[in-house]
């Protein structure tokens, strides 16, 4: 088994390379660009008024970071469902299931958030489908979300030959909009909006606040989905190349736009509707917090691009949801292929299209319709798990730079040995920004996860069998991020007993330390690692590369 990772790869069965660049460039920016751009500079500037600015700056700087060791891991193993397959091939099937889980979590999420979205920025204009006084839809607009998310799943079903071409297009329209949104609305820029309220950062609003707001305004979730061209790294061509420019590219151009957003929405306020308080004293029910950039197109006199808003308020969050309906039936075939989900999910038809995972993601997104009535509870969540899932990736990538020095590596991050553990206690600062209420509902939502995975585990030789020593510094993360919470500054439910500041020390310091303890000896060894992806890579070699033509 000696340097076999050098030759032998982890493959895929079923699937064809037909995903160029900017296809798998527009993969992640369709994630990224869906309700977070509608809703986000709203939340913000209503929480923490013109500093808004800053958290935007921050929250494209700590993805950038994470965006990095995606591309390397995705470029030297393009797989489908990549995120979650890399701590498998890393440490084996403790961590492997673990952040599997977290991975499936966060993509089978995201749909109904964007679902809910589309009818809650439509309320605007029809208060028959959302009640802005309670935050959540009404009985006809639970319907309506329920049918958004058979359309998302439906359009799943074409071939990746119709599909993909789609959502190019449809991205090509969710980048147009903004930046023209931006054009005009900077022409009525008032630079006085900036300290409304009483500064730039306005009076009563610290930096605890500030640090509170990238999960609370919706600001870490916007950015969520650079990862998307890894997901699909299987059928993307000449992934080696383009899947790290993909990836790095899209975070770039989403940074840069939802910045801008921001300044501008900002800006172009009219001085009108700002009170003493400034953007912290508009309420819930104003038009300005259900349809932000409509709204402000209307105020400003541009009564056409408040029309146009209107309808991207369907295309941008639709087509969000749609191609996390695409990675998550990706996710659970790479899950399959790690054995950790059942054989079925691993059933693909004749035009590439995980089927029964497609179903069982519209199935299990419909549960997350149900028990979280507002948007905002709902990113609190899918925040969460998304932070958790990334959290794997600076983790495989420092074993694999550990264990496979010599491994063929087509995009190698600069100074890995920095930026890896620094991204690790990124994730574990925007988990712990995220609140302990957010914390301990993540934390039930795991404890059901093991429960189902374990009861499929259970008696059935053919699972991979966990090494619980080695898998030990899983149980103490999860339980040592939920007691830093609670005793933490972020809450609602927490004690506070844990100062200010000094809290950033221990979520560093505890994260450097899971760090190493894991990458030193929680990972497998060389042999093991190779035999992880010995047992990927056979199968997808016995398959035909071209399926016959119909």
């Amino acid at each position: 088994m000696a340097n076999l990772s050098q030759t032998v790869k982890p493959g895929d069965v079923g699937f064809k390379r037909e995903i160029g660049l900017i296809g798998a460039m527009w993969a992640s920016e369709t994630s990224i660009i869906g309700s977070g751009w509608l809703l986000g500079a709203f939340a913000a500037a209503n929480l923490i008024g013109g500093a808004a600015i800053i958290d935007w700056i921050l929250g494209a700087v700590a993805s950038i970071i994470l965006a990095l060791v995606f591309a390397e891991l995705g470029a030297q193993y393009p797989v489908q469902g990549g995120t979650g397959r890399f701590p498998h091939l890393a440490y084996g099937p403790g961590a492997g299931i673990s952040f599997g889980f977290f991975c499936y979590l966060q993509a089978v999420t995201v749909p109904p958030i964007e679902a809910f979205a589309v009818i809650h920025y439509w309320g605007y204009k029809w208060h028959s489908v959302y009640n802005a006084t309670t935050g959540n839809v009404t009985h006809l607009g639970f319907v309506m979300e329920i049918l958004l998310m058979a359309i998302f799943t439906a359009l799943n079903f074409l071939p990746m030959r119709i599909y993909g071409p789609f959502y190019t297009i449809v991205t090509w329209w969710k980048v147009i909009v903004p930046v023209v949104t931006i054009i005009i609305l900077f022409t009525k820029f008032n630079g006085a909006n900036m300290s409304a309220g009483g500064g730039f950062i306005p009076t009563g609003v610290g930096w605890k606040a500030i640090f509170a707001a990238l999960p609370g305004a919706s600001i870490v979730f916007a950015y969520l989905g650079f990862e998307q061209a890894d997901q699909l790294a299987g059928e993307i061509k000449k992934p080696q190349r383009n899947l790290p420019i993909a990836i790095i590219g899209a975070i770039l151009i989403g940074a840069a736009i939802y910045i801008l957003l921001q300044i501008v929405f900002i800006g172009a306020v009219p001085a009108a509707q700002l009170g003493p308080k400034g953007f912290l004293g508009i309420p819930s029910t104003d038009a300005l917090a259900i349809a932000p950039f409509a709204a402000v197109a209307s105020l400003a006199g541009f009564g056409w691009l408040s029309a146009i808003l209107r309808v991207d308020a369907v295309i941008s969050p639709g087509g969000t949801g749609a191609i996390y309906m695409t990675s998550s039936s990706r996710v659970s075939y790479g899950l399959s292929r790690n054995r950790y989900f059942p054989g079925a999910f691993g059933a693909v038809d004749s035009r590439g299209i995980p089927w029964f995972g497609m179903i069982a993601a519209f199935v299990a997104g419909l549960v997350f319709t149900f028990p979280f009535p507002s948007w905002h509870s709902l990113v609190g969540l899918v925040t969460g798990a998304s932070v958790l899932m990334y959290a794997g990736a600076p983790l495989a990538l420092g074993a694999l730079r550990l264990r496979l020095p010599a491994a063929e590596r087509p995009f190698r991050l600069p100074f890995a040995s920095v930026v890896s553990p620094l991204a690790f206690i990124v994730a574990g600062l925007i988990i712990y920004w995220s609140g302990f209420e957010v914390v301990w509902k993540l934390g039930v939502a795991i404890i059901l996860g093991y429960i189902i995975i374990g009861m499929y585990h259970s008696d059935r030789a053919e699972v991979p069998k966990i090494n619980w020593l080695k898998s030990s510094w899983i149980a103490v993360y999860l339980l040592g991020m939920g007691i830093i919470s609670w005793q933490g500054q972020f809450g609602p439910d927490n004690t506070g007993r844990l100062p200010f500041k000094w809290d950033f020390l221990v979520i560093g310091l505890f994260s450097l330390a899971i760090y190493y303890w894991a990458v030193l000896w929680g990972s497998q060894t060389t042999e093991e690692i190779e035999e992880r992806i010995a047992e990927q890579a056979a199968p997808a070699v016995e398959a035909p590369a071209e399926p016959a033509a119909a």
